[in-house]
């Protein structure tokens, strides 16, 4: 299979495309794939460290109020849809897949007025711009959450899951939590609010330092690297007991995972397939500065089916983070039993399921 993907600006977006790519090889390891992305997102990063052809288009978005940039932002997407065209008369893809952002907007769109197979894949319950607007030229769309299903043409729409899931489902443990300096023996709950941290949850999680030092279970507090010196610098005087561990970022967050009884942290794609797949019992605090609140939507579809709870950023405090944390952490059969419900939500083959996606476009 000759497999173009786009998919730019979050990990959100990025980390199912790579998931995609590492079970084609699995399946095919003479594939070939070309990444498209833009030279300033995290792709441009992320991708060549992985060996993957990357090539570039240069796209923005549409401002959400009256803007002279909207003007600039159509004709960086049909200047965009050309560059897309040139690449794929080049590299003559068996299918294009997008997995969400703008660029794969102008990518996809491009291949699909080609006449080559397309697919797109929506990792959220509320689906979004780009999406929607490709939604209409596609021909097929893979979901992650029963709740995106009508948001699309229903017949184009086949339930997937998140790709990222297969990629941690088999993680097994390797005493990652040592070396992190914790016990790998004592029930340990991982407080983490994405890549850069989130400052409410940071907050609360400083606030209730002295309570968690007296837990007779560990903490492990990724503070994000940006906030790292300031949240050191804030506890000064205050000691941290030997349960307790502040570390700016975990490289390899999926390895520390199936060491981990229940996590504290933000609502995204990502994560939500990451916990399923494992079935990790999870207290999710949903950011509210995403577009259309879909984390609340997201952890709302975990909590509906009893494998999370859900604390708003507003009501997030010292007080509210401790007695999330000792519901869980305080009592073994109420996390079985969130596990047990958080496993079952968890699909496993979802990179193979969107591959058999893939194959349907291509034989449509």
């Amino acid at each position: 299979m000759r497999l173009m993907i786009s998919g730019g600006g979050t990990g959100g977006h990025i980390y199912p495309a790579l998931a995609l790519i590492d079970a084609l090889k699995a399946h095919d390891p003479q594939a070939e794939v070309l990444y498209v992305g833009t030279h300033r997102g995290l792709e441009s990063r992320i991708v060549p460290e992985r060996g993957i052809d990357f090539k570039t288009i240069k796209i923005q978005g549409f401002k959400r109020s009256l803007s002279l940039q909207n003007v600039k932002t159509v004709w960086l997407f049909l200047k965009s849809v050309g560059t897309a065209r040139k690449y794929i008369k080049a590299f003559k893809p068996d299918v294009v897949v997008g997995t969400g952002g703008y660029v794969s907007g102008a990518v996809v769109f491009a291949a699909s007025q080609m006449h080559i197979p397309t697919v797109i894949h929506e990792q959220n319950s509320v689906v979004g711009v780009t999406n929607k607007f490709l939604s209409h030229f596609v021909d097929k769309i893979g979901i992650s959450f029963e709740s995106a299903r009508s948001q699309f043409p229903a017949k184009k729409v086949v339930m997937t899951g998140n790709p990222r899931a297969q990629q941690v489902a088999n993680i097994e443990k390797t005493a990652a939590l040592k070396g992190l300096g914790l016990q790998d023996d004592q029930p340990t709950a991982l407080i983490f609010g994405g890549s850069r941290g989130a400052a409410r949850i940071n907050q609360a999680t400083v606030a209730a330092i002295s309570e968690l030092n007296q837990r007779p279970y560990q903490t492990l507090f990724v503070t994000g690297q940006v906030h790292y010196d300031k949240i050191k610098n804030g506890l000064g005087q205050t000691p941290l007991a030997p349960n307790v561990k502040i570390v700016p970022y975990i490289k390899n967050m999926p390895a520390i995972l199936p060491e981990i009884e229940t996590i504290l942290g933000r609502a995204g794609a990502t994560s939500i397939a990451e916990i399923t797949a494992l079935g990790i019992p999870s207290i999710l605090v949903p950011s509210p500065y995403v577009t259309n609140d879909h984390q609340t939507k997201n952890a709302q579809s975990l909590v509906d089916a009893g494998a999370a709870q859900l604390v708003k950023e507003a009501d997030l405090t010292a007080a509210t983070l401790l007695t999330a944390l000792d519901s869980l952490m305080l009592h073994a059969d109420a996390r079985q039993t969130m596990a047990k419900h958080a496993k079952q939500l968890g699909m496993p083959d979802a990179a193979d399921q969107l591959l058999n996606v893939l194959e349907a476009a291509i034989n449509r």
